[in-house]
């Protein structure tokens, strides 16, 4: 038998990679971070347990990796659905959306991972990371951001406090009312996007009253 080419080797690396992060995210969300080990995840994506090892340096990473391109599918997922558009405000209630349905979805995964980032190991720059800021600041430049290198983390920092909030334990924030913030924060209409729960009505009113034409929604679609 004839040894496989590189490209047929990188192949098989990948899909293997990515049924080790399918599986993290499967076996947390439905056990939990402690009652989940490498030991199980390597049974359900059907992979040696040293080959995790391999491709993360502990669990904690293994898992920001795994959260990381959920949250990247779903936002690609949400930015390229029928009916397609270059809007950029559009792509942004999206984007907004698409992130809080994680957390109205996924409490536990979710919280995990938060919890995870304010540990000592702090914030993993993987490769799914990376794959997601990229969406995130296209989706901030074709919003018409001016200065991408500044809306793109506020951006990040209002969506990560936004799930947060919603996942708070004994002190949970309505979605509906963060959604609103957000939205009136970026001057963007109610009936955009793809809210959670299918109501595109926004829930509560913003408790400010910024639009599109104060400072907080100075960004226009290009």
């Amino acid at each position: 038998m004839s040894p496989r080419s590189p490209s047929v080797n990188e192949e098989l690396r990948r899909r293997s990679r990515e049924r080790i992060l399918q599986a993290t995210v499967e076996l947390v969300d439905t056990r939990g971070y402690e009652a989940t080990t490498l030991g199980d995840i390597a049974e359900r994506a059907g992979t040696a347990r040293g080959l995790i090892s391999y491709y993360f340096p502990g669990k904690r990473q293994l898992l920001q990796s795994a959260v990381h391109r959920l949250m990247h599918l779903t936002l690609e997922a949400a930015l390229e659905r029928e009916p397609r558009t270059e809007d950029g405000r559009e792509r942004l209630a999206r984007a907004i959306d698409a992130i809080l349905g994680l957390a109205v979805d996924r409490p536990t995964l979710m919280r995990t991972h938060m919890a995870g980032i304010l540990q000592a190991e702090g914030f993993v720059r993987c490769e799914e990371q990376q794959r997601l800021a990229f969406l995130l600041r296209d989706t901030v430049e074709r919003y018409g951001s001016e200065d991408v290198d500044t809306d793109y983390p506020l951006l990040r920092a209002l969506l990560m406090g936004a799930v947060v909030a919603v996942l708070l334990p004994g002190a949970p924030m309505p979605w509906t009312r963060l959604r609103s913030e957000l939205f009136a924060r970026y001057g963007l209409d109610g009936d955009m996007g793809a809210p959670p729960d299918g109501d595109a009505s926004g829930g509560a009113p913003p408790l400010g009253s910024a639009g599109p034409g104060g400072p907080a929604g100075r960004g226009q679609s290009k």
